[in-house]
């Protein structure tokens, strides 16, 4: 263990149920400087159109990743003997004001992006990730996505309103952000208004993936592929947990039967390894329909295994 690096608290320290309450019980900090990765909570629902709650979504995150350990056995990453993490904590949204809170979430991305550090951010309502991608694409330009969801969130409006989670990639594409020809949304699934409710990311060059294409089998061809045409350029990860069948994250707040499993989510993290990643979020968790825990441990080792693939993650094996 490289002792220049910050270190999740081990359980043989302090009891699982005890010491601070961060990312993996990492040290906290109060700006991303010197840092090559951050944990960073947007703690906000009102973008939300069904089911509230994700504003308790970083907290409850945090809660459940205390038994996450510092070595990924499956993969062999080591990102603790790589990289140099903390949690910076939430950024302070405004809970009344919607529209003011983009500019908000722009200006705190921005200011981590300011110190060359990767942010990986717990939602909190999928809205979220508009004003993140704003500051990505300030900083590196059109970006690659990998979305993965079970709604596309390319609405024009919501109740007339054009900010909302469902309308976080519209407006990130009307403003410059993706590089359309390399957006993947996958696990898109649902009834819907039209039959071409998904049509409009077509034909706008996004791939599309349906939930029905990824039934019953392995999802490591599919990101092998998107890996091969992404190529080097920079890429942004966004992971809806409504993705998952509610089988596996009952807490989220709008459920969809037909969903992909833990595994398969495995599979899609896991396989971004190698791309040039410059930040990621997952969002949704709502933790009063969470009644176990479960959605948020799976949400938070997901975060963990997000942070295993990013750039310059070193592998024992």
């Amino acid at each position: 263990m490289d002792e220049k690096f910050n270190q999740p608290l081990g359980g043989n320290d302090m009891p699982r149920f005890g010491g601070p309450g961060t990312m993996m019980r990492l040290p906290t900090a109060t700006s991303a400087e010197g840092l090559d990765a951050c944990f960073v909570g947007i703690p906000m629902d009102i973008g939300a159109s069904n089911r509230s709650g994700t504003r308790y979504g970083p907290r409850q995150i945090r809660a459940e990743s205390v038994m996450i350990r510092p070595y990924n056995m499956a993969t062999g990453a080591a990102p603790f003997e790589s990289l140099q993490v903390a949690d910076i904590g939430d950024i302070a949204i405004n809970t009344f004001n919607l529209p003011a809170n983009m500019e908000i979430i722009t200006r705190g991305i921005r200011e981590i992006l300011k110190h060359d550090c990767i942010p990986l951010t717990l939602g909190g309502d999928h809205t979220i990730s508009y004003p993140i991608l704003k500051a990505i694409a300030e900083k590196h330009g059109p970006v690659a996505l990998i979305h993965v969801d079970a709604h596309a969130d390319i609405n024009d409006t919501m109740f007339g309103e054009k900010i909302a989670h469902g309308t976080p990639f519209r407006r990130a594409y009307e403003d410059g952000c993706l590089n359309p020809n390399l957006v993947f949304q996958i696990g898109l699934r649902g009834t819907g208004y039209a039959s071409d409710d998904f049509d409009w990311s077509r034909d706008r060059g996004f791939t599309v993936v349906p939930a029905e294409e990824c039934w019953h089998k392995s999802l490591v061809p599919l990101i092998e592929g998107i890996r091969a045409k992404i190529g080097n350029h920079k890429t942004y990860l966004t992971f809806d947990i409504d993705s998952l069948d509610p089988a596996y994250a009952p807490g989220t707040g709008t459920p969809e039967i037909g969903g992909l499993t833990v595994i398969q989510a495995l599979e899609i993290i896991r396989g971004c390894r190698g791309l040039n990643l410059v930040g990621a979020d997952l969002v949704e968790v709502s933790p009063p329909f969470d009644t176990t825990g479960t959605t948020a441990i799976t949400a938070a080792n997901l975060l963990y295994e997000m942070l295993c693939v990013l750039p310059g993650v070193k592998y024992k094996r």
